[in-house]
C-alpha cells in the first residue's frame, strides 16, 4: 500500500510541476479566465486539481490560423515589380571599354608573334 501512495505523489508532484510550467511557459495571449499568476497560485496550493482546472479552464487552445509574418520588400512581388534598375550612362561606356580590351587580350591570345 505504501507504494502505490509513494507512485500516486510522485504522479501528482509531477504534474503539478508540468502545469506550472505549461502555466508560465504558455504565451501570455493563450492564458484565459484569470491572470498568469492567479493561475501559479491555483495550480500550486490545489494540487492536483489546480493543475486539472488549468488545462481545461485556463489555457486558450491554439489558433488553426498560422501567425502572420512581416514581409520584407524583398520578398513582395508587388514591391519587386515597381523596381526599375537606374542605369549610369557612364557604367554602359565603362562596360564597353571593358569588352574592347578583353576582345583585343583575346586576339593577342589567339594570334601569338612571331617575333620571340
Amino acid at each position: 500500500m505504501a507504494r502505490v501512495l509513494l507512485a500516486l505523489v510522485i504522479v501528482v508532484v509531477a504534474f503539478t510541476v508540468y502545469a506550472l510550467v505549461d502555466c508560465l511557459m504558455v504565451p501570455k495571449s493563450r492564458v484565459k479566465a484569470l491572470p498568469r499568476i492567479a493561475w501559479v497560485f491555483i495550480i500550486i496550493l490545489f494540487t492536483p486539481i489546480g493543475g486539472i482546472l488549468w488545462l481545461v479552464i485556463g489555457r486558450g487552445r491554439r489558433s488553426n490560423t498560422p501567425p502572420v509574418r512581416a514581409m520584407g520588400p524583398d520578398d513582395d512581388p508587388d514591391f519587386l515589380g515597381t523596381i526599375r534598375p537606374v542605369r549610369d550612362p557612364d557604367d554602359d561606356e565603362h562596360l564597353r571599354d571593358l569588352e574592347r580590351r578583353l576582345a583585343e587580350t583575346d586576339d593577342e591570345q589567339d594570334n601569338p608573334r612571331a617575333e620571340r
